[in-house]
């Protein structure tokens, strides 16, 4: 099983690399003219819009997969970051580690208690600046 999540990982790193580029959508949009351009000689038909519905469905379907692949691993990467930071400050609020794995109830209540506390800090007369008369 690990096999197979280390070959689909790097094939949706290959497919997201060129999915991205700028020749793909070059290439996107030399297809969906040349579709536009072929309805004539169809005569528009079912078969015409067939061909480009199930093509688009299928490459859709496909790049969902990989899409959240790659946007998965991304966002793991940096909430490792982020919680390396967090960790390495010795003020920081360690309970924001980890936060993205903890129930959505516990999340809220740790969200509520970072508000208010802003809220109390945007309340209280910022310190006097340096040189300024007391």
């Amino acid at each position: 099983m690990q096999f197979f999540r280390d070959q689909f990982g790097k094939f949706a790193r290959l497919v997201n690399a060129l999915a991205s580029s700028p020749g793909a959508t070059a290439v996107a949009f030399a297809i969906v003219i040349l579709w536009v351009a072929a309805g004539p000689r169809f005569h528009y038909s079912e078969f015409w819009q067939l061909i480009m519905n199930t093509t688009s469905s299928i490459i859709t379907f496909l790049m969902v997969f990989v899409l959240n692949n790659a946007q998965s691993r991304d966002t793991a990467a940096i909430n490792a970051k982020l919680d390396t930071l967090i960790l390495a400050l010795e003020h920081a609020d360690n309970r924001l580690v980890g936060l993205e794995r903890q129930t959505d109830s516990r999340a809220k209540e740790v969200l509520a208690e970072l508000s208010a506390a802003v809220e109390d800090a945007d309340t209280e007369s910022p310190p006097p600046s340096p040189g300024a008369a007391p």
